[in-house]
């Protein structure tokens, strides 16, 4: 049987990671750790970490740590010539370090705060043209052995196969980013935003757009502010059969009442003071297409009776004018206020809102549909960083976990406020909580369980726990099982069953 060391072992295992290099293997996270995995087996080390340097401030992060304490390992960076991974990536030469107590750049803070006794470290770098991009480094070789010359060349060879990973990864993703950013901007232009869901929760709501499009009555949108309620107004008008005809946006919060009615139906000449011209109306441009009409429930009582006869009679005047004008334009309305409510307050007629509410669509929360936090956050990620030109990654455990557990007042609208805000205030490889400021209160933390059965609840906090869990120990389901303390059969199940996806 071969040993861990023999050359005919490293060498089966060199080429089953080229093999891995030279597929279509994107996920270079999991390549790495597999990479890692391998030399730090080959090597017979305790523990081992590959640290990526960041260009911009210089300093090197944990993008893997493999051992007991790994989890605990990622949290920490080092300074650019700070302890041995440091001082190899500034020299960009391999070193090996037998006895660390006995050697001034061995940087003993790490071992210390996260309790593990380093004895000895083995570390090379990763290079790209010759450049260093990060380090390997091998921690304690078992059994109080000492880490060899034939260690330490197996292990270059590891980190070349690591920067040819990076490199192929980078160079997919810069590819990929150049199509987004085309099809991307292809949206923009036609005044369209990229629709981005993963829960079932948003993906039945979208399907129910499919039939809602096809109809021809008048749609109401229902939800939180920042909920998304335009993105669903557009996807109703993109499936319709108006879809060739335009989308006219209003917002009727924003302009005062004898300005709205101008926007809306547009005024002849001389109609008042400042009438220099004609003008059309929204609903004249909106003709045979589609008008979306946001914050409805804040639109004037006078207005809503001139809207009631535009959806019943499909006939309107002209401010300043007695002649009818005809047109044919579906109707989407939004709000986030209760217009039941509004319409027992004689805030808002009871006609109007029976004839708007025709085809009534809620959008539930950000809150209640975690699985398309993280899928929002990766996309506003993308968007701020080629906007601002900055070289972040990603976002760390510790802030997912905040993420996931926010309460997200606002909504997706906050959510895309706080990526940017991030971003740019962000001088790391990832996003840390430090980077997210998010408004907590005391109650924050339990605001996600909020209006849940006591049996929901517990699936969640489950479903959000062993997520994490899975996260910090590279989806390996034996080790995360191990750690939790329960079968890896009741483990998979829990997954199955939670729907809990990588």
């Amino acid at each position: 049987m071969l040993k861990p060391g023999n050359n005919a072992t490293r060498l089966d295992t060199l080429i089953e990671i080229n093999t891995l290099i030279n597929s279509h293997y994107t996920d270079v996270k999991i390549l790495l750790t597999r990479i890692l995995e391998s030399a730090t087996r080959l090597t017979e080390g305790e523990a081992s970490s590959l640290l990526l340097l960041n260009p911009e401030n210089q300093k090197l992060y944990f993008e893997i740590a493999l051992g007991a304490k790994g989890p605990d390992v990622k949290k920490f960076s080092l300074k650019k010539g700070e302890g041995i991974a440091g001082w190899v990536a500034e020299h960009n030469t391999s070193l090996i370090v037998n006895d660390v107590d006995e050697d001034p750049r061995f940087f003993s803070d790490i071992s210390k705060t996260i309790g593990f006794a380093t004895t000895s470290i083995l570390a090379v770098p990763m290079r790209m043209k010759d450049i260093c991009v990060g380090v390997i480094e091998i921690i304690n070789k078992k059994h109080s052995k000492h880490f060899s010359s034939d260690d330490l060349k197996w292990l270059e060879i590891f980190a070349t196969q690591s920067a040819i990973a990076i490199q192929n990864a980078r160079s997919y993703q810069k590819v990929k980013d150049e199509l987004y950013l085309l099809q991307d901007q292809i949206k923009t232009d036609e005044g369209f935003h990229t629709f981005i869901a993963k829960s079932d929760l948003i993906l039945e709501k979208l399907a129910i757009t499919e039939r809602v499009a096809a109809a021809n009555s008048s749609v109401l949108i229902l939800g939180e502010s920042g909920v998304g309620k335009e993105l669903f107004a557009e996807q109703i008008h993109l499936k319709s059969p108006r879809s060739g005809k335009p989308l006219i946006r209003v917002n009727c919060a924003a302009l005062p009442e004898h300005l709205l009615e101008s926007e809306l139906f547009g005024h002849v000449k001389g109609a008042f003071t400042d009438a220099v011209a004609n003008r059309r109306g929204r609903f004249e441009i909106a003709d045979e297409g589609t008008i979306f009409l946001d914050e409805i429930g804040d639109m004037p009582l006078n207005l809503q009776a001139k809207l009631l006869r535009v959806i019943q009679e499909k006939v309107f005047e002209k401010v300043g004018s007695s002649e009818p004008q005809r047109v044919d334009v579906r109707i989407i309305a939004a709000t986030n206020k209760d217009l039941e409510k509004a319409v027992q307050e004689g805030k808002f007629r009871r006609d109007l809102y029976y004839r708007l509410n025709v085809l009534p669509l809620y959008i539930p929360p950000l809150r209640e549909r975690t699985e398309d936090i993280m899928e929002l956050a990766d996309f506003f990620l993308k968007k701020f960083k080629r906007e601002t030109k900055k070289g972040v990654q990603g976002f760390s455990d510790e802030s997912i976990n905040a993420l996931l557990s926010y309460h997200w007042p606002g909504n997706v609208r906050e959510l895309e406020n706080v990526v940017e805000r991030s971003v740019v205030i962000c001088s790391d490889t990832y996003i840390r909580p430090e980077h997210l400021i998010l408004r907590y209160s005391e109650n924050t933390k339990l605001d996600v369980y909020r209006e849940k059965t006591l049996k929901d609840a517990v699936n969640l906090f489950k479903k959000m726990y062993i997520t994490k869990m899975l996260r910090e120990h590279g989806w390996k389901q034996n080790k995360t099982a191990e750690i939790l303390d329960i079968q890896r059969t009741y483990l998979s199940r829990l997954v199955k069953e939670l729907n809990i996806s990588k």
